[in-house]
């Protein structure tokens, strides 16, 4: 979510108050050939709402030839890159170079989703988007898919699979209309994860809302977007989906989505900044996103502060108030079985009880997730909290 952005909306700036371009969220997609990694991202563009996706692709995983087809409507929101290894192909500064096309504003991308090669390492291309120089790029996740119906298969030729699941945000564990033992498997991987949101699906089939703020219809103009083309010519059945280890199917537009839990929190009373920062050092497991605005009351009475969390990463981004706006903390956390009444409890206790006092080092352990101007460009950001 951009500091431009109130919870689910997409506000305008208030008067008086500078703003730079929306940050972009870059997802990184990973998974082992099979896993369905390349169905995800094709529902991803052709199930976006109004919201535009940039990509960057491989030949491991092969996008659906329509997708590809109609790419050129959207000029450069999707890159191909043909040696089939995104992170062998480029290093840090050439994806810079992939990540400034796609976000130029004059695009208006709102979510960039690097889909990795079956054989790609999900760290290293996470270290990547950290260590990038472009302001308005944002880390928004690493996103880890699992074929439950092979997983203990991939397990013994893919060992290495347990240590991407511990440092992924989310968890898709596809393909479990076809795993004889599904409980056991979401079971398991859930133990083999640290504290990331574990989803099931089939066909690859979640809502994107989990992983990025979608945008009505109505706000887009000007371009078309893959879903405008793509429900032009598939309304009776999706596309042969035999690509990637995957059956073929027809008609899933039906399927329901992969549902997500979400949290919306209000107060008017402004929030203590170490009570915040205990309860985001606890957030619990399955707890995917937090995003919008918190008012710290005298700990900072000039500003209101931005809120991107996804996974263990976290930012804070200070702006100024403006006197047109009320001064409210306003906060929606998102992830996959949480529980949202524990979750508003823990939110209410954050309040301070004291509004009207501050002590010098109160805000301490918010400022550490501030990056502030004079900081080096390229250093990787506070991952945990």
């Amino acid at each position: 979510m951009s500091p431009n952005q109130q919870p689910g909306s997409h506000r305008q700036p208030g008067p008086h108050r500078e703003t730079s371009p929306p940050q972009v969220p870059v997802v990184v997609l990973a998974g082992f050939l099979g896993s369905g990694k390349t169905t995800l991202l094709n529902h991803l563009l052709h199930r976006s709402g109004g919201s535009r996706i940039g990509a960057i692709v491989n030949d491991f995983g092969a996008i659906e030839i329509d997708a590809m087809a109609v790419a050129g409507a959207l000029g450069d929101s999707t890159v191909s890159l043909g040696n089939g290894c995104l992170c062998c192909a480029v290093d840090a500064g050439e994806l810079d170079q992939y990540l400034d096309r796609l976000v130029n504003p004059s695009l208006g991308i709102d979510v960039v989703v690097i889909e990795a090669s079956g054989l790609a390492e999900p760290q290293e291309l996470v270290r990547m988007v950290l260590a990038g120089e472009n302001p308005r790029v944002v880390y928004g996740g690493l996103v880890e898919v699992v074929d439950a119906a092979e997983f203990d298969d991939t397990r013994a030729r893919h060992p290495e699979i347990d240590r991407h699941l511990r440092i992924a945000d989310l968890v898709v564990v596809n393909k479990l209309d076809r795993a004889t033992d599904g409980q056991r498997v979401l079971g398991l991987v859930r133990s083999l994860t640290d504290r990331a949101a574990v989803v099931p699906a089939t066909y690859g089939r979640i809502d994107p809302e989990i992983l990025f703020d979608c945008r009505p219809s109505e706000e887009r103009v000007g371009q078309l977007s893959f879903d405008d083309l793509y429900d032009e010519t598939h309304d009776d059945a999706d596309a042969d989906d035999s690509h990637d280890g995957r059956d073929g199917h027809t008609g899933h537009a039906g399927h329901l989505h992969t549902a997500y839990d979400s949290l919306s929190f209000t107060s008017g009373t402004p929030l203590d900044p170490r009570r915040l920062m205990e309860f985001l050092d606890s957030r619990p497991e399955g707890l995917y996103r937090i995003k919008g605005y918190v008012d710290f009351g005298p700990y900072d009475a000039r500003n209101r502060y931005g809120v991107h969390a996804v996974g263990r990463f976290l930012r804070f981004y200070p702006e100024p108030w403006t006197d047109a706006e009320d001064r409210l903390t306003q906060l929606v956390l998102i992830g996959s079985g949480i529980d949202t009444e524990g979750l508003a409890k823990a939110l209410e206790a954050c309040r301070s009880d004291a509004p009207h006092t501050a002590d010098e080092h109160g805000m301490w352990g918010v400022l550490r997730y501030v990056q502030h101007p004079d900081e080096q460009e390229g250093e990787d950001p506070p991952m945990e909290a």
